[in-house]
């Protein structure tokens, strides 16, 4: 019986290893959990587009929004782990999310992470309509008129809910925080004057903010931008107690994906951001490639982990409550 036993597994073994070995062998399917146009959206298509070569397969996007970017998720928590479904995570997906939300999935046991790829602060923006050049006479005219601004959010527990809830509470204003499906759909509402004020991505703001549609009036990275120089840090502008916040991406696989599968597919990720074509395309975004030794597997877990170590706290004191 043992021998049965150990030539089972002996050939269950062989036979993963040479099914690794071949992956892939048609279409890979990344799932973004949000609409187009956000920078999830705008990250994905390129990094997708670089890893076809590498792998030898189109890579298939598929937008699934919703729920603050938990349907798609989920939907890739519960996919087969045999690498022919992959999920670009981001900071709402891997950390708030779970803090805000129930889930039916553990952000962090039911995904195999594959590669940590980039960084991206956050703009402060606000409407050409705003009557203020800067944060803090935004705030004097918040407080001037309180409850009848709005900000845009890409959802409860988003980066812009979560910075929303940050000036609310350092500022002492009252305004309203209204949640979309995704960083698109608030974006167009924004730009429209529908709403007054959002933190967006420098990916989708700043061609607006050149045009003088909107005004951005602070970054919440630790520097500032090279595509905006003229933008200052939040601390800067004004803001007390720091708020550096960087909005990551990353490549994940659902748990149980074979550790050949995940090394081809990270691979693939590796090689696509190295390229100069993209290099060239994110910097005009202001979107930052991690560092080649920061694009591993046990890099982006180690990410995952001190980002829910530092921003848990951050929400409960924020008061944004679990739905």
């Amino acid at each position: 019986m043992n021998r049965l036993v150990a030539f089972v597994v002996f050939a269950l073994v062989a036979a993963t290893g040479a099914w690794a070995q071949n992956y892939p062998t048609r279409p890979v399917l990344l799932i973004v959990p949000y609409p187009p146009g956000g920078l999830s959206d705008a990250v994905a298509r390129p990094v997708a587009e670089g890893m076809q070569g590498p792998l030898g397969q189109n890579i298939v996007i598929a937008n699934v929004g919703g729920a603050s970017g938990s349907i798609g998720s989920a939907r890739a928590a519960r996919a087969a782990p045999d690498g022919y479904t992959l999920l670009l995570g981001i900071w709402n997906t891997h950390v708030a999310v779970a803090k805000l939300l129930k889930l039916d999935y553990d952000v962090v046991k039911d995904f195999a992470p594959v590669a940590y790829m980039t960084d991206a602060p956050l703009l402060l923006t606000v409407h050409r309509s705003v009557p203020a050049n800067s944060y803090k006479e935004l705030v004097t005219w918040l407080r001037s008129s309180p409850d009848k601004a709005s900000s845009g959010s890409a959802g409860i527990g988003s980066p812009s809910h979560l910075l929303d809830e940050l000036v609310r509470k350092q500022t002492n204003t009252r305004f309203q925080t209204v949640h979309y499906k995704g960083a698109g759909q608030f974006i167009q509402e924004l730009l429209g004057g529908q709403i007054q004020m959002a933190f967006i991505n420098p990916a989708t703001a700043s061609p607006h903010v050149r045009s003088g549609v909107l005004k951005a009036l602070g970054v919440t990275g630790a520097q500032r931008m090279k595509i905006l120089p003229d933008v200052p840090t939040m601390a800067e502008a004004g803001y007390q107690g720091g708020m550096e916040f960087s909005l990551w991406t990353a490549i994940f696989a659902p748990k149980g994906t074979p550790k050949d599968i995940v090394a081809k597919v990270n691979r693939a990720v590796v090689a696509a951001l190295a390229e100069p074509k993209l290099r060239d395309l994110f910097a005009k975004l202001g979107v930052e490639i991690a560092p080649r030794e920061k694009q591993t597997p046990e890099a982006l877990a180690a990410k995952q982990r001190a980002e829910i170590k530092k921003w848990w706290p951050i929400i409960e004191a924020a008061g944004i409550k679990a739905q």
